[in-house]
C-alpha cells in the first residue's frame, strides 16, 4: 500500500505505537537480545519501519514482557490498522514480525563468538541452552503458536509412542492464495536450508528469516551449520545443514559426520532422513541432519536379538524390538563402529530377499533403479559408547501400493498418509491439524451425542467419511454411550495403535517368522552370528 493510500494515523495511535517500540526494546534488553548500547540504533530502525517521527516520551510502565508475542501483537495490529500491512493475513504478519525482531537481534558474528566462548569456558550444554533460549526469545521459535499442538503418549506393544497433532502451521487463507498468483517468482534462496536464509526478508511463499541465527561447525573437515527448527517437534529440535546446496546423500561420510557432531555436542542425538523419495524427508535437495535433546521411544526400545562378529570384539550389534527394521550397533571404538555401519549400508543397497518381497533394484526400459537406503541415528549411550540405530528402508511401489510398498497402507491414510521420515521412524507421530476437529466429532459419535449415519457414510465430502469404518468398528466394540473423557482416551489410544501399524507398514522385514528369518540372513551375510 502506498503512502498516499494509507489511512491517516491519529496522534494517540502513533504514541501507542511508539510505546510498543519502547516495550519491545525493554524486552530485548531483558532477554539479552540487545545490549543497552544497541538500543539507540534499534529504536531508530523501528521508528523508521513504522513511519514514526519520534520516540515515546517517557518510560513504559510495568515489568518487561515475558514472551515476544506480548510485544509483537500490538505492533502488528497497528501495522494492519495503518496500512503498513497490505492485508492482515498470517503470512504478512509473520513477515513483518521477523523484521521487527531482527532489529533486536545480535549480529551473526557476535552471537557465534559468544556461543563458542561459552562452549569453551562452560561447556557445550550451556552454550546450546543459551542459544535455544535466544531462538525462543527472538520468536524464531514461536512458542505461543507451538503450544497449540496436541501431544500425548499412547501405550503399544513397543512401549509408549509419542503423538502430536500439528496445529502450529496455519493454513493459507484465500487472500494469501490470491496474492500468490501474482507474486513475482524467485529462486533465492535456493531452499529453506541454505545459509543465505540468514537475515532474508522473506516473501509470500518463503518465510522471513531476519531473526534466524546459525552456528558454524566443521564436520569431517567440511563447513556445516547448526540451527534450531522453528517448529520444534521435540525438545531442542535442531537442524545441521551443509554449507553447499547439494542433495541428500546417505554414505559412510554421513556416519562420520554424525559422530563428529556428537563428539562436539555429547548431550544431543543426530539423525538423518533417508535420501530417496517416499522414504525420505520433505527436503531432499539440501544435505542435512536433525538433532536435539530428546529421548525417543525407539531409543528406549530394547535389543531383542544380539549378534557378534569375530573381527569386531567389543562391538555389540542387535535387532531392536521395533515395528520397523532397526539394527543397533554400539562400541567404544569409533573406527570399529564406522566400519560396520558402512558395511551394513553397502550390503543393504545391493541386498534382495525374494522370500520377503524385498528387492534392491527394479529395471524398466533398460533403466536400473536403486531402492535401498538407511535412516541413521547416532548418540552417546549411557555406557559412554558410540551408538547408532540403522533403519533399513525400501522405496519401491507397486500397482497395489502406488504410494509405496513400505509406506502407510491405504486403510491408514485417514490418520497418516505422509512420508515416514526420521522423526516418525523414532516413534513420534506428526499428524495433520485436521485430526483435532475430526477426533472431537468422532468422540461425539462414541458418546451418543452424534450418530454414524448417511451424512457421513454416503458423502465423500464429509470430513468423517474416511473414518467411517473406524467409527463403526469402535461403536461395535464399545457399544457406544461412553463418557466424554472415556471416548477421548479411547481415541487417543486407538491413534497410537494405528501409528504402530503405520510403522509396521514401513518396516521392510515384517515381525513374523519369515521376516525374522530374512533379517537374520541379512546379518549373517555380513558375518554376524
Amino acid at each position: 500500500m502506498s503512502e498516499q493510500q494509507r489511512p491517516e494515523v491519529s496522534a494517540e495511535s502513533a504514541q501507542q505505537a511508539a510505546l510498543q517500540i519502547e516495550r519491545s526494546l525493554q524486552y530485548g534488553v531483558s532477554r539479552k537480545l540487545l545490549e543497552p548500547l544497541d538500543v539507540f540504533a534499534a529504536r531508530n530502525g523501528s521508528l523508521d519501519l513504522f513511519g514514526l517521527a519520534g520516540p515515546y516520551e517517557g518510560e513504559p510502565e510495568g515489568p518487561a514482557a515475558e514472551e515476544a508475542a506480548e510485544v509483537l501483537e500490538p505492533s502488528l495490529d497497528y501495522a494492519a490498522e495503518t496500512g503498513l500491512l497490505e492485508e492482515n493475513t498470517t503470512t504478512l504478519r509473520d513477515l513483518l514480525e521477523a523484521r521487527i525482531m531482527g532489529m533486536l537481534m545480535p549480529r551473526e558474528s557476535e552471537l557465534v563468538r559468544r556461543f563458542w566462548t561459552t562452549a569453551k569456558t562452560e561447556g557445550a550444554e550451556r552454550a546450546t541452552d543459551d542459544f535455544y533460549r535466544l531462538c525462543i526469545d527472538s520468536n524464531y521459535i514461536p512458542m505461543a503458536r507451538i503450544r497449540k499442538n496436541l501431544y500425548w503418549l499412547a501405550p503399544t506393544e513397543y512401549g509408549e509412542l509419542e503423538i502430536t497433532v500439528n496445529l502450529s502451521k496455519p493454513e493459507k487463507d484465500p487472500k494469501e492464495i490470491a496474492m500468490l498468483r501474482s507474486a513475482p517468482q524467485s529462486h533465492y534462496p535456493k531452499c529453506l536450508l541454505c545459509i543465505e536464509n540468514v537475515g532474508y526478508a522473506g516473501r509470500l511463499n518463503h518465510p522471513a528469516r531476519q531473526n534466524l541465527r546459525v552456528i558454524p561447525l566443521e564436520l569431517s573437515g567440511d563447513p556445516w551449520f547448526f540451527q534450531y527448527s522453528p517448529y520444534v517437534y521435540y525438545n531442542e529440535h535442531s537442524i545441521i545443514f551443509d554449507r553447499e546446496h547439494r542433495p541428500m546423500t546417505i554414505s559412510k561420510d554421513s556416519f562420520g559426520r554424525s559422530l563428529d557432531f556428537i563428539d562436539q555436542f555429547p548431550h544431543y542425538f543426530i539423525g538423518s532422513n533417508a535420501d530417496l523419495p517416499i522414504v525420505g524427508g520433505s527436503i531432499l535437495n539440501h544435505d542435512h541432519f536433525q538433532g536435539g535433546r530428546h529421548v525417543f521411544p525407539m531409543e528406549k526400545a530394547p535389543v531383542e536379538e544380539s549378534f557378534s562378529h569375530p573381527d569386531y570384539p567389543g562391538l555389540k550389534l542387535g535387532i531392536v524390538k521395533w515395528p520397523m527394521s532397526v539394527i543397533r550397533i554400539s562400541s567404544h571404538s569409533r573406527t570399529q563402529l564406522l566400519k560396520v555401519a558402512g558395511d551394513i549400508l553397502d550390503v543393504w543397497k545391493q541386498h534382495s530377499d525374494p522370500e520377503n518381497e524385498i528387492y534392491a533394484f527394479t529395471e524398466r526400459d533398460g533403466v536400473r533403479t536403486p531402492h535401498h537406503t538407511i535412516t541413521p541415528i547416532a548418540r552417546n549411550n549411557a555406557a559412554g559408547e558410540y551408538e547408532m540405530d540403522l533403519v533399513l528402508r525400501d522405496n519401491r511401489t507397486s500397482d497395489e501400493f502406488p504410494d509405496g510398498i513400505f509406506h502407510p497402507h491405504p486403510e491408514l491414510h485417514h490418520i497418516k498418509k505422509e512420508n515416514i521420515g526420521l522423526i516418525e521412524v523414532m516413534g513420534l507421530a506428526i499428524l495433520p491439524g485436521r485430526l483435532k476437529g475430526e477426533l472431537e466429532q468422532i468422540a461425539r459419535s462414541l458418546t451418543g451425542e452424534d450418530t454414524l449415519d448417511e451424512r457421513i457414510t454416503a458423502s465423500t465430502e464429509h470430513p468423517l467419511h474416511k473414518h467411517a469404518p473406524w467409527i463403526r468398528e469402535s461403536l461395535e466394540r464399545t457399544g457406544g454411550g461412553l463418557a466424554p473423557e472415556a471416548a477421548e482416551q479411547l481415541l487417543r489410544e486407538e491413534v497410537g495403535r494405528k501409528f504402530a501399524d503405520v510403522l509396521r507398514d514401513a518396516g521392510v522385514y515384517k515381525r513374523d517368522e519369515r521376516g525374522r528369518r530374512g533379517f537374520r540372513a541379512f546379518l549373517q551375510r555380513l558375518g554376524f552370528a
